[in-house]
């Protein structure tokens, strides 16, 4: 029986996902591991998961939960069926004026702090990965991370916990009904908890020591301090399940205490002359208050020094240099400034090469952090290309810390990894380390194995360390987990997992692995591939962004299946080949937006979208780049026949109904395949009103508008044209709209599509116009779509010498800029709005226009909100027309966060403004009518 067949009993079809092109997605997580699963499936509720627990035991076939799938021990891959818990399982709930927060497993980190903003608190892991990681592995691999220590990680903050066993009993240790309850219907579980309490209570070594691993970071086989710690079998299981990688059972809700938020903070790089001397400050900069410590060798500092804006004596720093990324946080500014003041004797007597300098300008601080998180990615975009990165985290005695760093390079050198590099949080003696490793042939493979049994003898014997400090186990270190704790604790763990799990369905592999060759099996290849993306090193960052990441693939799974088209040429496996790169026109080009905001969280800068237009680009034939061409040369016929069309379809809904066009084109898109590129009607689109000039002898700004306003409309039927010389005028500002506009574009309309030469012809025409318009760059302009202004200066970059000097002549100001710079100031707002809703495009992201868009918004309106889903709304132009689901995946969270009764909301893109109005039935406005409504 397939997959599909059984699973089909319990899930829609929708979200059992068994294409090639789905399963090759998920093979992969962020480490170094690889597993083509048979299935991904993605259950809504505790009642599902029931089912596929039951299904796992009748087919025995594996389970895997994976979340966010920035994992790096390969703990959220699997062979079997992988649950995917990323596209529901979002709830977050402050609770108690946020002393609390209700957690689902599949909302990252960065979320669940940004609905607790508001009571300034947060929750106690920070992992670098927390705009990514999702709760189900914060809580699964027990996360730590930059701040939190020990105190503050996922185990120490948990408050209550709900779970399903493999067996498909359900607890919640909130429910106190619920401890006789595990008492009652698992006995078996709970004699077995007592027992091995019992066990580890009868031996003060045993105990003793799980006690002092435990006072340090430690991830390395199951929470055995659970045993320890807690009492009752049912409090006890339920802090065995944080760090258990998934193992044991299925974490469906959490509540977590959280920590205070600390909104004024002081930061700066300390730069010393060896790492010697940089680990000798640890300890007085950490009693001195330091709540971070990052440490730095002078090889991961070089894997940054291209990053814009770094001091002059960045790229000159000795290779025995180290670095300390150090911050103070407080939650006043006066408590702050006694910190700062305290340490500043300790400052004066530390061997810095250059002196303190704490900023505590926000701008700055985040791109102090930017260089420190981007280490690990960053190292992965400079590795010979075809290798794979590896990231290690371990952990040594703070006192021990520059011998084991100093022990540690020499290993590097003994093995011949001469590009390895060193960070970590040297406040608690966690020290990652990353290498880049050929995995394609045996004598590389055979490397690694040794290197890796060499530090398990560094950190184990030399130092009595630990192996992993927060990244979980996983696969690469479950055959040393016996190593690190002794027989006795180890046999403790497997009796644990034999107990709760007897088939060993669950995650099988990882942590309990009978075998001493797991690390170096299944192993993830990194061909070589497009040039635009072979940096990637899918750590999944960018995933979050990502408009269709609800719908087909994200970014990084776009690249992961590139990769694998080249490894089935590579193979000659011809028949998956062609299966995959059928799949993938659908998956991974036509509903990819293209919008870039991959690039914003990606450390190395990738933009995926780049990739696509490629791509699409490539699939044009000679015919296809004839039309755009023509329509490109042409573009004032272009205008007006789809100005033409556009009316007609407005008229036939007047005739037949307001919905007309809407049923007949979703009815086509019904009986044609999912890919096929159909525009369907959709009843926010309006007709552009009439053309509007306006010439005055002394302009003062040269007013560009777009040419999806010269063609289209709202409903509304109101002039955006008209509101924009109604208030500049209202504010003193003489407008030149020229009357000949029509026929000239930004390009998108080409570029977005893979027409490249189109899109150049188009642009350097129009910067031809704006020249002559503007006289030669004299007057600024200024457009009214955001998405054309970040085309045009996107673009620039792309122009021929000529072009790129014509356009250098130009000023160029987005309407968010020109309203907030030149209008506000001058106008009076006599009708202020009580609360409007904003709507952010990505270009307006991308321009970081974001608090400029709300300042315009508050000058207008007593409250301004702006939802905390709001993201690319997918609109991509015309790809909402051409596939619906991808607009209706990416609104769909900012769309259920509107406040009820909303009903003034704004943006700066008309085809953004319709996406949300479709998805929403709340009317969308351009920003600038909300300007022109209340003076």
């Amino acid at each position: 029986m397939k997959p599909e067949d059984y699973l089909a009993r319990i899930l829609p079809q929708e979200r059992v996902k068994t294409s090639l092109v789905d399963r090759i997605a998920y093979a992969n997580d962020a480490g170094f591991y690889h597993l083509i699963p048979k299935a991904v499936v993605q259950p809504v509720g505790v009642d599902e998961v029931r089912e596929l627990f039951r299904i796992s035991r009748e087919q025995q076939i594996p389970l895997c939960f994976r979340a966010g799938g920035t994992s790096l021990s390969g703990q959220s891959i699997t062979d079997g069926i992988l649950v995917d818990l990323s596209k529901h399982w979002r709830k977050v709930e402050p609770l108690e004026q946020g002393r609390k927060v209700r957690v689902e497993p599949g909302v990252t980190g960065a979320m669940v702090n940004t609905y607790l903003k508001s009571w300034q608190t947060k929750i106690g892991p920070d992992p670098s990965s927390i705009n990514a990681a999702m709760m189900g592995g914060i809580l699964s691999n027990n996360a730590s991370g930059m701040c939190c220590g020990v105190a503050y990680n996922s185990y120490h903050t948990l408050a209550s916990l709900r779970f399903v066993l493999p067996d498909g009993n359900c607890f919640d240790t909130a429910n106190t009904d619920d401890y006789a309850r595990f008492e009652k219907e698992e006995k078996v579980l709970h004699d077995k908890l007592v027992g091995l309490r019992e066990r580890i209570a009868a031996n003060p070594l045993l105990e003793e020591r799980i006690r002092k691993k435990y006072r340090t970071k430690n991830t390395v086989g199951y929470s055995l301090n659970a045993l320890v710690d807690y009492l009752h079998p049912l409090d006890i299981f339920a802090h065995l399940l944080i760090g258990a990688e998934g193992t044991l059972g299925f974490i469906a809700e959490a509540v977590l205490h959280t920590i205070p938020n600390p909104v004024h903070n002081a930061t700066a790089i300390l730069y010393f002359d060896t790492i010697r001397s940089a680990c000798a400050a640890i300890t007085p900069l950490k009693d001195s208050g330091a709540a971070v410590l990052e440490l730095m060798d002078r090889a991961s500092l070089r894997s940054v020094e291209n990053l814009k804006g770094l001091p002059a004596f960045f790229r000159e720093l000795p290779e025995s240099a180290a670095g300390i990324l150090c911050e103070y946080q407080a939650s006043s500014p006066e408590e702050l400034e006694k910190q700062l003041a305290a340490v500043q004797p300790l400052l004066q007597e530390l061997p810095l090469l250059h002196a303190a300098d704490f900023t505590r300008d926000p701008y700055t601080r985040e791109f102090y952090w930017k260089i420190r998180k981007g280490m690990f990615p960053s190292v992965g975009a400079v590795r010979a290309s075809g290798t794979t990165v590896i990231l290690e985290d371990i952990a040594f005695p703070v006192e021990q810390l520059a011998d084991a760093v100093i022990d540690l390079q020499q290993l590097f050198r003994d093995f011949g990894y001469d590009n390895a590099i060193i960070f970590g949080h040297a406040k608690d003696g966690n020290l990652h380390f990353v290498v880049t490793q050929l995995l394609e042939e045996q004598k590389e493979i055979d490397r690694y194995d040794r290197f890796i049994r060499a530090l398990v003898e560094l950190v184990l014997k030399k130092y009595d360390g630990a192996l992993k400090a927060e990244h979980g186990t996983g696969r690469n270190m479950a055959p040393f987990v016996e190593a690190e704790w002794g027989g006795e604790a180890y046999a403790i763990m497997k009796e644990l997992k034999a107990c709760v799990d007897p088939g060993h369905l669950l995650n099988p592999g990882v942590i309990i692995n009978q075998s001493a060759e797991a690390h170096i099996q299944n192993l993830k290849q990194m061909p070589s591939v497009e040039a635009e993306v072979d940096k990637c090193i899918e750590c999944g960052f960018c995933e979050h962004h990502c408009p269709s990441k609800d719908v087909t693939l994200t970014p990084r799974q776009r690249i992961q299946v590139r990769r694998q088209l080249q490894l089935f040429r590579r193979q000659g496996n011809e028949k998956d080949h062609r299966q995959l790169l059928k799949e993938y026109q659908y998956a991974g080009l036509d509903t990819c937006a293209t919008d870039g905001l991959c690039q914003s969280d990606c450390p190395v800068s990738i933009n995926t979208g780049e990739l696509v237009k490629r791509l699409r680009r490539e699939q044009h034939g000679s015919f296809s780049n004839g039309v755009a061409n023509f329509l490109s040369r042409n573009f004032s016929l272009t205008e007006t026949m789809t100005r033409g069309l556009v009316r007609a379809g407005v008229g036939l809904n007047k005739v037949f109904g307001p919905s007309f066009m809407g049923k007949m084109t979703g009815m086509v898109k019904r009986v044609l395949p999912k890919d096929a590129a159909v525009p369907q009607w959709w009843d926010e689109i309006g007709a552009a009103p009439k053309q509007l000039v306006s010439e005055p002898s002394h302009p003062q700004v040269v007013y560009f508008t777009a040419c999806i306003h010269r063609v289209m409309g709202n409903r509304n039927g109101r002039s955006l044209q008209e509101s924009f010389i109604r208030v500049s005028r209202a504010a003193g500002m003489e407008v030149l709209l020229p009357r000949d506009i029509q026929g000239h574009c930004c390009g998108q309309p080409f570029s977005s599509k893979g027409f490249k030469k189109a899109a150049g012809m188009m642009e350097e025409k129009t910067i031809d116009a704006l020249l002559r318009w503007t006289d030669n760059g004299r007057l600024p302009v200024v457009c009214d779509f955001t998405s054309c202004t970040y085309t045009l200066l996107h673009n620039a970059d792309y122009f021929s010498a000529e072009y790129k000097e014509k356009f250098s002549r130009l000023r160029w100001m987005d309407i968010i800029q020109y309203l907030e710079k030149e209008i506000v100031p001058r106008i009076t707002v006599k009708d202020k709005r009580k609360e409007v809703v904003l709507h952010p495009t990505c270009s307006t992201s991308k321009l970081l226009l974001g608090s400029s868009l709300q300042k315009v918004a508050a000058a207008c309106a007593d409250q301004v909100v702006v939802p905390v889903h709001a993201g690319c709304c997918g609109m991509a132009g015309d790809r909402g027309f051409l596939f619906p689901e991808l607009t209706n995946g990416a609104t769909k969270e900012e769309v259920a966060e509107l406040p009820k009764g909303a009903g003034s909301c704004y943006s700066t893109g008309l085809t953004c403004e319709m996406a949300l109005e479709h998805a929403s039935g709340k009317p969308y406005e351009h920003l600038l009518f909300l300007l022109d409504d209340v003076i």
